[in-house]
């Protein structure tokens, strides 16, 4: 496989015979062994097993078979995605000896669709972080600049994209947890609307918020994968009764310019928080559109200054009420008491000893917003802003924009451990994507520009957001952005 090979190329040659499954999946690992260790994006590697199933799928186009739309295809999935392969551990001490009996919806797709699972990516504890530093298998470097951070928490998945250890990575996004990384990493990530994707199979961080994406190197991988995974499934209550026929649709018409678009360009956007390079790179990006024939308007969301604040009420509330089962004695790490010690004490010492700091932080937060007294004020009233943040949204798109256009981080990434210490900067790293999980919006990251710091040039990526249901839009608007080159 070619560092440079996309999905698409992949698949194309596996099905016509031009190249083998085995080949493919060969290159893949052996690129794996030699690259990974530098920056610890994937934490677990399955040689044996992605051979045997790429020798499955020769077989299968030596009798004449078709596999499927990802015949070959290499891909990675974020360790809080259950895998009947190896450990699904959410990098947590807490699931460390997890072996899940099942495999998830979106997992299930894509082998039905050809795909070869060969590893599980780093990720930040239960996705509660911004870095992938939060992880019980260490820190991901950025591949970029091993000094930094990749983003997260699905910093593994678009560490390993970007590095070209697999094409293909799925990820999961509670409040930028696709776009964020895939930003700092210089590939796209696609977060799709939620109820799209089945969330079976996904370890809950904030069920009303959650949901598993793409991370690939170009707008059509995302789309591919994307027209894969996403359709309705009744084992999950919140999935759309939707098939994901207007997303392969699109996929023919990627290289078609959207006659009339109407790109809105947040007010809010403008941040003085932004760094150089993300502001020019936003200016460079309205001029591009401007430049492909779109018209590019202003737009104001009024309420996107509370994003932050609900976010972090009601995803640790979700959380608070999500985790509870792990305890040591349901599930999860168990502590060894002392004699003496009753239940009370294995309560405490299992889960201390399971979750990390911030993980602790998360759930105390949550539970406080969530008890008695406090509810109204603050679970309740972070559930109203967030009414108010979806309507801020549906009214730039009934005012006309087809899709808005925002920076997917104020900045490219940050060194290792220069915010661990703080954890309120580390949550305003998510400043521009929380807004997109309340309001259950489809979002993708696009690399636009380079930002030049102590000579490393650092990726940045524009997002760009879309009505409820609306990725057929929302691609094509990417990769005219992509075509660009903004």
């Amino acid at each position: 496989m070619s560092v440079l090979q996309t999905a698409l190329q992949i698949a194309h040659a596996v099905r016509t015979g031009a190249q083998s499954a085995s080949g493919t999946v060969q290159q893949a690992l052996a690129r794996i062994d030699a690259e990974n260790p530098a920056i610890n994006a994937l934490t677990q590697v399955f040689h044996a097993e992605a051979l045997a199933r790429a020798e499955r799928i020769d077989a299968q186009v030596a009798l004449g078979q078709d596999p499927g739309p990802l015949a070959g295809v290499p891909v990675a999935i974020k360790d809080n995605i259950c895998t009947t392969l190896g450990m699904t551990t959410c990098a947590s001490r807490m699931l460390a000896e997890y072996r899940s009996p099942f495999d998830a919806t979106a997992v299930e797709k894509l082998l039905a669709a050809g795909a070869v699972i060969i590893a599980k990516a780093n990720l930040d504890e239960f996705a509660m972080g911004s870095s992938t530093e939060n992880s019980i298998h260490g820190p991901t470097r950025n591949p970029h600049d091993h000094t930094r951070v990749p983003g997260g928490s699905s910093g593994g998945s678009a560490a390993a994209v970007a590095a070209g250890l697999v094409p293909v990575a799925l990820g999961s996004d509670t409040g930028g947890s696709i776009r964020q990384p895939a930003s700092h990493c210089g590939v796209v990530g696609l977060k799709p609307t939620y109820g799209r994707v089945s969330r079976y199979g996904l370890v809950a961080y904030a069920s009303s918020l959650d949901q598993i994406g793409p991370l690939t190197r170009t707008v059509a991988d995302a789309g591919l994968v994307a027209s894969v995974i996403a359709g309705h499934d009744r084992r999950d209550s919140t999935c759309a009764p939707t098939t994901a026929d207007d997303i392969t649709a699109t996929l023919s018409t990627l290289d078609n310019v959207p006659k009339g678009l109407v790109v809105g360009v947040p007010r809010q956007a403008r941040g003085q928080g932004n760094s150089p390079g993300v502001a020019q790179a936003l200016a460079r990006t309205a001029e591009a559109f401007v430049t492909a024939g779109a018209r590019v308007v202003e737009i104001d969301l009024p309420h996107a200054g509370a994003a932050i604040a609900a976010y972090y009420l009601i995803a640790t509330a979700e959380a608070s009420s999500n985790l509870a089962r792990l305890d040591g004695i349901r599930y999860g790490h168990r502590a060894t008491l002392a004699p003496g010690e009753g239940l009370g004490a294995l309560y405490c010492k299992s889960r201390s000893e399971g979750f990390s700091p911030e993980v602790q932080r998360r759930i105390m937060l949550g539970t406080y917003a969530l008890s008695s007294g406090y509810y109204d004020a603050y679970y309740g009233t972070a559930l109203k802003v967030r009414r108010l943040i979806k309507q801020d949204y549906d009214q730039a798109f009934a005012n006309g924009a087809h899709v808005v256009v925002m920076p997917a981080a104020p900045g490219p990434a940050f060194e290792i451990g220069s915010k661990t210490a703080d954890p309120l900067a580390m949550y305003l790293e998510d400043i521009y994507t929380v807004g997109v999980n309340l309001a259950g919006l489809p979002a993708i990251s696009v690399p636009v520009a380079t930002e030049t710091i102590r000579g490393k040039a650092l990726p940045i990526g524009m997002q760009l957001i879309a009505p409820p249901l609306g990725e057929g839009i929302l691609l094509r608007a990417a990769a005219l952005l992509e075509r660009t080159g903004a």
